[in-house]
C-alpha cells in the first residue's frame, strides 16, 4: 500500500497567523452585527413615525419605507434618516445644500447606532465614529457624576486602556476644567486646549477639547469630553452638532448607570405622573431607605439635587424623612398601601414644601413607590398665581407647629414688613377694627369647630394708620380626619367696597330723581286728564252733535301737548277748537293748559276767529319756555249753519257731506309762538245739515314713511266708509281705522250738523 504523502506540521507561526485571521473574522462579523443592529435601528424608528402618520400596520409601514426609498433613488437607511429628522423636527431646508442634508443624515445614523449600544463603550465608539470623526475629534470620553461629585469613567473611544485608567477617577479635590464645567453646568470650549497648568486627557497639551454637560431630567449626571489631534476651530457648527449628539450620551449614561433590581417599567410609568412619584429601596441590613428613581415632577420637588439615584432618603428629603420611614415600614409590615394626608415639612417661609396627600404602595424586591402632593405643583402654584394679583394673597396656617406661611401680598394688605413673621389667622384680632373681630371668632368656630369652610369681611388697620376693607375665605386642612391646620385667602376690597358705596349713592339719587319724574309724570297726565280728559263729556251745544277722543302718546312719553275744545258761546254761537303744542312731557302740558284756558276767555269777547288768534299768539310768545303751537279756531253760528274758522299753521279739515269726503284748506298762516304781530287771516264754510266734520292732530294720521297727502287720503277712505251710525260709533270706528305710527299723542273731534 503506498501511503500519501503528508507536509510538515503547522509551525508557531502558522498558528499565530491563523489566530489573528480568526479574530479579524469574528471582529469584523461583530461590527457587521452592530451596524445591522444600528440600521434596523434607525428603519424600526421611520416605520413607527409612518404607523402614526398613516395609521396602518407596521408591517405595511416598514414596506412603505422601502419603496418610498427605492422612488426617490435613497438608500433605506438615509431616507429613514430624514423621516425621523422630519418628526423630531429636524427638518433641512429645501434651500439647503448637499452638505448640510448629508449631515443632518449622518447624525441620526449616528444617534440610532448609539442607541443600539449595549455598553457605554459602544455607545462612545458610535459617536466617535459617526458623528465626531467627520469633524475632526480622535477621541471622546464619557464620565458619570456620583451622589459626592466624583466623575466616574462610564466609557471612552479612541484613547488607550493605560490613559482611560489614569483618568478612571476624578474627585472634586481635583479641580479644573471637568469639574468647573460640571459646577457651572456650561460647556467649556478649549480650542487650543487647558491653560498650561491643567491636565486633560488628550496627545497634545495644545490639542482642541470640547467638555460638555450631559443633562438628563433637568440635572448634569455626567461629562463628555471631545478631543482633536491638535489645535481645533470649535465654532458654531461644531458646537451645536457636539451638543447635540451628547444628547444621546446622556440619555444612555444614566439608563447604562441605573440599578438592574430597578424595575425599568415601572420607573418609565412614574414619569408620566403629572405629581411627584419617587421609588425607594430598604437596605435589607440596615432597613435604611435610599431614592431609586425620581420623576421630573419629585425632582423639582426635591430642589434639583444633583444625581439623587442611590442617595439615602435623609439627604434627598430630610424634612419629610422620620414620617415617611413609618408609613414604609408600615407598608413593608402589611404589603398594604398607606396614606397621610400631611407630611409636614419645613413651614418657614421660602423653605421646602410640606407632601400633601401622601400615598406609598408597596412595588416587590424591597421597593416601594411614594406619590404625593407637593403645595409647590399644587397649592404654592395656587398661591404664586394669586400672589401676582394685586389685591389677593394666600395664607397657611399650621396648628401642629403654630408656623404661618404668607404669600407677598399679604403683607402689602396688612402694612407689615416683610422680613417680619406672618401672624396667623387666630391671632388676628387685634389688627382688626373693634367692631369686626366677632366676625373673625364666627369664621374660626366655623372653620375649626364645624369644619367647614367660610369667609367673612372685616376692616383691617394698617400700621401707618390706613384702612382695608379684607374678605377672608378659610378652609380647614384636614389629616386622616384630624384637623392639622387652615388655609385661604386674603383678599382687598377696598376699592370694591368704595365703589359700592358710590354706586350706592348714585343709584339712591337715581331713584330718588325717578320718583320725581313719576310724580311730575304722574301730575301732568291727572293735568291733561282734567283738562281733556279721555272719555269727555262735552256741554250740550245747539244745532251740534259732538264726539270727541284722546289717545296718549307712546309709553315712554305719555303726556302729551294736544288739546280740544267745544263750548257754547253766550252770544249763541259754539267754540270748536283743536291744538297741539310742540313736544311732549310737563312743558308741553303746562303749555296747552295755559293755551285752551287763554283761548276760552278771548272767545268770550265775541270776536271772529282771525282776532282770537292774533291775540293766542300774543299770548303765547309770553308763556314760560316760549312754546310754538299749531291750531284751528272756529265759531258755528246755528242761525245760518255757517263756520268761520282760522287755522295757525294746522292741518285741514274734512269735511263729510251725502258720503264723500272733502279736505277744506285753510288759510296760510304762521303757527302760534312763532313771531310777535303775527296777522290771522279767516275764511268761512257753509254747512248743511248731515254734513259731519273731522278736526284732528297730526298724530292721528302722520306715519313715518308715508307722505302727508297719502296720509290725509287714507283719512279720507276710512271717512267715507262710515256709513251710518252715531257720533260716537263713528269717532270709535275713525280711531280704530286711522293709526299714526310717529308715537305722538292725538285728539280728534267729530262734529254734525242737526
Amino acid at each position: 500500500m503506498i501511503m500519501p504523502e503528508l507536509g510538515p506540521p503547522p509551525g508557531p507561526a502558522d498558528e499565530e497567523g491563523d489566530l489573528r485571521a480568526a479574530v479579524a473574522e469574528l471582529s469584523a462579523e461583530v461590527t457587521a452585527l452592530h451596524a445591522e443592529r444600528a440600521r434596523r435601528h434607525l428603519l424600526d424608528l421611520a416605520a413607527g413615525v409612518l404607523v402614526a402618520q398613516l395609521s396602518v400596520t407596521p408591517f405595511d409601514a416598514a414596506d412603505h419605507l422601502i419603496r418610498l426609498a427605492e422612488s426617490t433613488g435613497l438608500s433605506a437607511e438615509d431616507f429613514a434618516a430624514d423621516i425621523v429628522n422630519a418628526a423630531a423636527g429636524l427638518v433641512v431646508a429645501e434651500a439647503a445644500g448637499e452638505h448640510e442634508v448629508a449631515h443632518a443624515r449622518r447624525s441620526r445614523r449616528t444617534t440610532a447606532a448609539a442607541e443600539s449600544g449595549d455598553t457605554v463603550g459602544e455607545v462612545a465608539a458610535a459617536l466617535l465614529e459617526g458623528g465626531l470623526r467627520p469633524l475632526g475629534a480622535q477621541a471622546l470620553w464619557l464620565w458619570r457624576r456620583t451622589a459626592t461629585d466624583c466623575l466616574e469613567l462610564a466609557g471612552h473611544a479612541g484613547a488607550s486602556a493605560p490613559e482611560a485608567s489614569h483618568w478612571q477617577w476624578i474627585p472634586p479635590e481635583s479641580g479644573g476644567p471637568l469639574h468647573r464645567a460640571l459646577a457651572g453646568a456650561e460647556p467649556g470650549w478649549l480650542p487650543a486646549g487647558p491653560p498650561s497648568a491643567e491636565r486633560l486627557p488628550g496627545p497634545a497639551p495644545d490639542a482642541g477639547r470640547a467638555i460638555v454637560p450631559l443633562w438628563h431630567r433637568g440635572t448634569v449626571t455626567g461629562l463628555a469630553l471631545a478631543v482633536w489631534p491638535g489645535p481645533a476651530d470649535l465654532d458654531e457648527p461644531v458646537r451645536r452638532a457636539l451638543v447635540g449628539l451628547t444628547e444621546t450620551a446622556a440619555r444612555m449614561l444614566d439608563e447604562a448607570g441605573s440599578d438592574p433590581a430597578e424595575p425599568p417599567v415601572l420607573g418609565a410609568l412614574l414619569d408620566l405622573l403629572a405629581h411627584p412619584a419617587m421609588m425607594l429601596r430598604t437596605d435589607p441590613e440596615t432597613s435604611a431607605l435610599y431614592v431609586e428613581h425620581l420623576n421630573p415632577a419629585a425632582m423639582k420637588a426635591a430642589g434639583g439635587i444633583h444625581a439623587p439615584t442611590g442617595r439615602p432618603l435623609a439627604q434627598v428629603f430630610p424634612h419629610v424623612d422620620g414620617d415617611l420611614v413609618r408609613l414604609v415600614v408600615r407598608v413593608r409590615s402589611t404589603a398594604a398601601p398607606q396614606r397621610a394626608g400631611r407630611i409636614p415639612g419645613s413651614y418657614r417661609h421660602g423653605g421646602p414644601d410640606p407632601m400633601l396627600d401622601v400615598r406609598v404602595l408597596p412595588a416587590g424586591r424591597g421597593h416601594t413607590v411614594v406619590l404625593w402632593h407637593a403645595t409647590s405643583d399644587a397649592g404654592l402654584s395656587v398661591a404664586r398665581a394669586l400672589g401676582r394679583l394685586e389685591y389677593v394673597a394666600s395664607f397657611e396656617d399650621d396648628l401642629i407647629t403654630g408656623d404661618s406661611r404668607w404669600s407677598d401680598q399679604a403683607y402689602t394688605i396688612f402694612g407689615i414688613p416683610r422680613d417680619t413673621d406672618p401672624i396667623p389667622l387666630r391671632k388676628l384680632g387685634p389688627r382688626l377694627h373693634a367692631a369686626d373681630t366677632g366676625r373673625l371668632d364666627e369664621l374660626l368656630t366655623t372653620v375649626t369647630g364645624r369644619l367647614e369652610g367660610t369667609h367673612t369681611l372685616v376692616r383691617a388697620i394698617r400700621d401707618d394708620g390706613g384702612l382695608r376693607h379684607v374678605r377672608i375665605a378659610a378652609e380647614p386642612l384636614l389629616t386622616d380626619g384630624v384637623l392639622t391646620g387652615v388655609t385661604g385667602i386674603y383678599q382687598d376690597v377696598s376699592a370694591r367696597h368704595h365703589t359700592e358705596v358710590a354706586l350706592s349713592a348714585t343709584f339712591d339719587q337715581l331713584t330718588a330723581v325717578q320718583a320725581q319724574s313719576a310724580l311730575r309724570h304722574q301730575l301732568a297726565l291727572q293735568l291733561q286728564q282734567a283738562i281733556v280728559p279721555e272719555v269727555p263729556r262735552l256741554e250740550e251745544s245747539p244745532g251740534l252733535q259732538v264726539a270727541a277722543r284722546y289717545r296718549p302718546a307712546a309709553e315712554e312719553y305719555r303726556v302729551g301737548g294736544d288739546w280740544y275744545d267745544v263750548l257754547p258761546l253766550p252770544s249763541g254761537r259754539v267754540l270748536v277748537a283743536v291744538g297741539d303744542i310742540a313736544g311732549h312731557g310737563i312743558d308741553a302740558s303746562t303749555g296747552m293748559v295755559a293755551l285752551r284756558n287763554a283761548l276760552r276767555g278771548l272767545a268770550f269777547t265775541g270776536h271772529s276767529p282771525g282776532r282770537l288768534m292774533t291775540w293766542l299768539n300774543e299770548v303765547t310768545l309770553h308763556t314760560h319756555g316760549r312754546p310754538t303751537a299749531t291750531a284751528v279756531c272756529a265759531l258755528y253760528d246755528p242761525a245760518d249753519r255757517s263756520l268761520c274758522w282760522a287755522s295757525a299753521g294746522h292741518l285741514p279739515l274734512l269735511l263729510l257731506r251725502e258720503g264723500k269726503a272733502e279736505l277744506l284748506e285753510p288759510p296760510r298762516n304762521i303757527l302760534l309762538g312763532a313771531v310777535p304781530s303775527a296777522c290771522y287771516q279767516e275764511t268761512v264754510t257753509q254747512l248743511m245739515p248731515g254734513d259731519t266734520l273731522l278736526l284732528y292732530t297730526d298724530g292721528f294720521i302722520e306715519r313715518r314713511h308715508t307722505g302727508l297727502d297719502e296720509s290725509l287720503a287714507i283719512l279720507r277712505r276710512a271717512a267715507e266708509r262710515l256709513g251710518p251710525g252715531g257720533m260716537d260709533e263713528h269717532a270709535d270706528r275713525l280711531m280704530g281705522a286711522v293709526i299714526g305710527d310717529t308715537d305722538d299723542d292725538t285728539s280728534l273731534v267729530v262734529v254734525r250738523v242737526s
